[in-house]
């Protein structure tokens, strides 16, 4: 199929409308077939659930162009798990992820023209989402619900290379013990807006969260897992009930053990461990891993080894192995790539 004539090399990270969408509708207790469709337009009632109680899920993927001209999409099965785990936490009927898995195929399909050729540093990125459309005036759940795919082609997170983050140990809470933290609702990307806000005026790229409940654990960013690396070389994630479960974080510290023989572990990340940390990124699907080079704790500056030029020796192994994997140079774990076919 003949692409889209786009300069893909300098594609930006934000929308673009495509072609073709997927839509399905749930009412009166079943989901319909579901048709992918040319109109990218919704219609609600004014006082539909999600706008005024914010229900409403999503996910984030990509498709990819490979290095022997396949177009994959990376580990969408886990999208498809995460997301019916939000939809039950937020007592949302559930997409089935077999029709998940085939609403990306047939989006994907629909716009193979707008899918970047491999080497041009783009990709097709994918966001599947539900919310309830019915009207709702009292507290309560929906009866009602659209399930959607859309798919945009972006430009690399990074123009210009990679330059590592400068961030601040934020006074906000992301989420609360028990809350919604770890599941993908929009709520919770809402409620970050203000505190990602003040940091860029304050000079910060981004805000370290810690957790709610004490303040001394290390949880994550408004839109991205956590991934250290010790002094002595061990890869660590934090492990919290009230963060959201990265599936870019799950295959790092995969990569990290399978690929490059290193240890790995998932466990509580302390703040005042952070002076002994040789590197630090921010991983998920938009950049992979974005480098962190400098925290700051009220006025205090933690500047890590790695330092403010590039990301670190471990963090760029990791980064190179699993772009490796999703572009097809380096053998993919079983069940890790979907060929769209």
């Amino acid at each position: 199929m003949e692409k889209k004539n786009i300069d893909w090399a300098n594609l930006g990270f934000g929308y673009m409308k495509t072609d073709y969408r997927y839509v399905s509708n749930y009412t009166n207790g079943a989901w319909d077939e579901g048709v992918i469709t040319e109109d990218d337009m919704i219609t609600m009632s004014e006082c539909a659930c999600v706008l005024q109680y914010a229900q409403t899920v999503f996910e984030g993927m990509k498709a990819y162009t490979t290095e022997d001209g396949k177009v994959v999409v990376f580990r969408p099965d886990l999208n498809a798990e995460r997301l019916i785990q939000s939809a039950e936490r937020l007592e949302m009927p559930t997409f089935p992820a077999d029709r998940f898995l085939d609403a990306i195929d047939k989006v994907v399909k629909a716009n193979l023209a707008w899918v970047p050729p491999y080497g041009s540093g783009a990709t097709l990125y994918i966001r599947p989402y539900m919310f309830g459309i019915n009207p709702v005036i009292g507290v309560k759940p929906a009866n009602d619900y659209q399930f959607r795919v859309f798919a945009t082609p972006v430009g690399p997170y990074f123009k210009g290379g990679v330059k590592p983050l400068t961030i601040k140990i934020s006074d906000f809470d992301r989420a609360a013990p028990h809350g919604t933290g770890n599941i993908k609702a929009g709520l919770n990307y809402a409620m970050s807006l203000h505190a990602i806000v003040t940091a860029h005026e304050e000079g910060y790229d981004e805000n370290m969260y810690l957790d709610a409940g004490t303040r001394t654990k290390v949880e994550e960013t408004g839109g991205a897992n956590f991934l250290f690396v010790t002094k002595d070389g061990k890869v660590v994630t934090p492990k919290s009930d009230s963060i959201l479960p990265s599936i870019t974080r799950r295959s790092l510290i995969q990569v990290a053990r399978d690929y490059l023989g290193l240890e790995a572990e998932e466990r509580v990340v302390y703040a005042d461990e952070l002076d002994n940390m040789a590197e630090c990124g921010l991983c998920g699907t938009a950049a992979v891993i974005s480098p962190v080079g400098k925290i700051v704790d009220h006025g205090r500056e933690i500047c890590l080894p790695s330092g403010m030029s590039a990301m670190g020796p471990i963090t760029q192994k990791l980064y190179d192995t699993l772009t490796g994997i999703q572009m097809g140079r380096i053998e993919a774990p079983e069940g890790w790539i979907r060929v769209i076919e």
